[in-house]
């Protein structure tokens, strides 16, 4: 067992999933209440990594930060190092690769919340922020719980697009996915076997706790 790979995975994915709800709520917030026709245009955005190759989208986030682009040019000004296969880069594709697995079902949350709620907390007065404190996040803990449970697990079985963007470096870049590919090349099926089956179990475990979310917070597979 490569503990070395699931330990950066486990890593990798609670930043990810952590930088995500920052990140991806004011975003979910205003896809569910925004009153923009072309929102559909940023919807369809977010859901572009669902049916993107993850080499393609591996590929074009390897050309966007390396160290002929701005982001990779500024990123080695004030670092030093490079971001493509770095943990640095396997953060920012991880980020790209699971937004709608977190943006999806927040958003589905948040529009399932009754706006007349909403509209009686604006008329005692309170401000938008504490709308959203007080009322629309509490009423949508299950919607957020499904997210960042389904970020994390896809952020953990990524392979496409961390081996085109970090390639397969022990102890910065390979991840227990890499791993597994690793092991069977090397005809280690029975290592590969106690693996994939750890994982096969985690993924099972992530979706009983993602319906059971679901189920508590209202019908959100729909939208993921």
């Amino acid at each position: 067992m490569d503990w070395q790979a699931i330990f950066l995975s486990l890593r990798l994915a609670t930043l990810t999933t952590g930088l995500l709800l920052v990140a991806g709520a004011p975003l979910a917030y205003w896809l569910a209440f925004s009153p923009r026709r072309w929102k559909f245009a940023v919807e369809a955005v977010v859901a572009l990594p669902l049916v993107l190759p993850p080499t393609v989208l591996g590929f074009y986030v390897l050309v966007a930060i390396g160290p002929h682009s701005p982001i990779g040019a500024l990123y080695q000004k004030l670092s030093g190092g490079t971001l493509p296969f770095s943990f640095g880069g396997l953060l920012v594709g991880s980020l790209l690769y699971s937004l709608p697995f977190t943006v999806q079902p927040v958003a589905a949350a948040f529009a399932g919340v009754d706006r007349r709620l909403i509209e009686a907390g604006r008329c005692l007065g309170a401000s938008p922020w504490k709308i959203f404190i007080r009322v629309v996040a509490p009423l949508s803990r299950g919607g957020i719980a499904t997210g960042a449970i389904l970020t994390f697990a896809h952020t953990v079985g990524e392979f496409g697009v961390v081996l085109m963007v970090g390639g397969n470096i022990a102890g910065s870049t390979r991840t227990v996915s890499i791993s597994i590919y690793d092991q069977v090349e090397a005809l280690d099926y029975a290592a590969a076997w106690h693996t994939s089956l750890l994982l096969a179990g985690f993924s099972f475990v992530v979706l009983v706790l993602a319906y059971s979310m679901g189920r508590r917070g209202g019908s959100l597979w729909p939208a993921i």
